[in-house]
């Protein structure tokens, strides 16, 4: 199976254009290609870890990636999927994102000489001359085209900026300077990115006629990702600070049934005929298929040693009286107790594992909610400081679990 076939079979690629020369390039290791990273937040997150994967894959075929860090997108904000203005972020806060971007990143991708390029955005576009660059590049675009895209469509209905009708523009005469400047042939992009990405190849060709080699593929995984990631704290981070590791484990560990296998072929290095022999696992071999998964992804994102943490904490946490040294813990301070006591209700909020106490109250009364393995039968339910200093497990549902410790 070639690299562009396997691609396929994990059902990561949507829609392309040009897909036997886009196959040639990838198979020979031959195609340079780039994937926009903007930084809206100060950690990448699974949604982001698709697209890494991808690129760690065909690395490995030989073929040569570019990171392109949005630091001058950032700055207008992608309209894609949204239904009102992206907050408007500081060039200071984008650039504290961007150096927290380029730090994780080198953990997936190799960027030593001649293997890879990360770049950013705000090198080309924040010096632009307005004028002369609507002159230069805004004539090659139709508005009328323009307003056919679907990112645009939906935002016209709840109103859209002039500044977020920029983007397109912006990211296609990305393409463009990376085409200029090392060669890129290739771009790749979740499909709500589509029409900014066939702008950018457009405008390669508009630009440095049309025999100018340039193309696009659009990933399921990036659409995939979209619906992945999310939790009732939000969203799943790679940084350990935000989401830790057990944290992290315990998120794949829980996906749906329907889903492990999926999961496993979009983002796992473990091979389709394993993955394809799991598929047909069933009851109790799915749980082992869902640790494999977890333990696959935990490692790719915090080694190995975090990994086995987290997976050892897991198993623990099922067995009554099991070691919780590894299992996420949060320490209360003297001034969240009230006359030497704090409501289960507050400790729920406290720890993350509910969103408000309106929610924590609903688990409660739902009895899901478990203290030292007791069930919590009161919405009026304390724990004293006493109890907190040799600290208490609270669990929500089956699979939620916290540790609180007075501080």
């Amino acid at each position: 199976m070639t690299t562009y076939e396997e691609l396929v079979a994990r059902g990561l690629i949507a829609q392309t254009t040009d897909e036997a020369e886009i196959k040639e390039l990838i198979d020979n290791g031959r195609a340079t290609f780039y994937i926009g990273f903007d930084p809206t937040a100060d950690s990448l997150h699974v949604g982001h870890f698709m697209a890494l994967c991808l690129m760690k894959r065909l690395q490995m075929a030989g073929n040569h990636p570019i990171a392109l860090l949005g630091g001058g997108t950032a700055m207008i904000g992608d309209p894609s999927g949204r239904t009102d203005l992206r907050q408007m972020m500081t060039r200071e806060t984008i650039d504290h994102n961007v150096a927290c971007f380029k730090k994780q990143m080198s953990r997936f991708i190799d960027f030593s000489e001649g293997k890879a390029i990360l770049a950013n955005n705000a090198d080309w576009l924040l010096d632009l001359n307005y004028v002369n660059f609507i002159r230069d590049i805004g004539s090659c675009f139709s508005v009328n085209n323009m307003l056919r895209a679907e990112c645009y469509k939906q935002r016209m209905e709840h109103g859209l900026s002039f500044l977020e009708f920029n983007y397109m523009i912006m990211q296609s005469f990305d393409f463009y300077m990376l085409y200029q400047k090392y060669g890129c042939q290739m771009q790749f992009g979740g499909d709500d990115q589509w029409s900014n990405m066939l702008g950018g190849t457009e405008l390669i060709r508009k630009k440095l006629g049309k025999d100018a080699y340039a193309m696009t593929i659009t990933l399921l995984m990036n659409a995939e990702g979209k619906k992945m990631g999310k939790t009732q704290k939000g969203a799943v981070w790679l940084d350990p600070a935000k989401t830790t590791p057990y944290e992290f484990y315990q998120y794949w560990r829980n996906v749906d049934d329907a889903d492990v296998i999926k999961c496993m072929k979009l983002l796992t290095f473990l091979p389709l005929e394993q993955i394809e022999e799991m598929s047909h696992w069933k009851d109790a071999k799915v749980n082992e298929a869902k640790a494999i998964l977890a333990y696959e992804l935990t490692k790719l994102i915090h080694g190995e040693e975090e990994a086995a943490k987290a997976r050892d904490a897991a198993k623990a946490l099922f067995t009554q009286g099991g070691d919780d040294a590894n299992m996420p813990t949060t320490t209360i301070a003297e001034a969240q107790m009230t006359d030497g006591k704090i409501g289960v209700m507050e400790l729920l909020v406290a720890c993350g594992l509910t969103a408000s106490k309106s929610d924590a109250r609903r688990n409660i009364q739902q009895g899901g909610v478990f203290l030292n393995d007791e069930k919590v039968e009161a919405i009026d339910a304390v724990v004293s400081a006493e109890q907190l200093r040799d600290g208490v497990k609270l669990r929500r549902g089956k699979k939620a679990f916290h540790k609180a410790i007075l501080g």
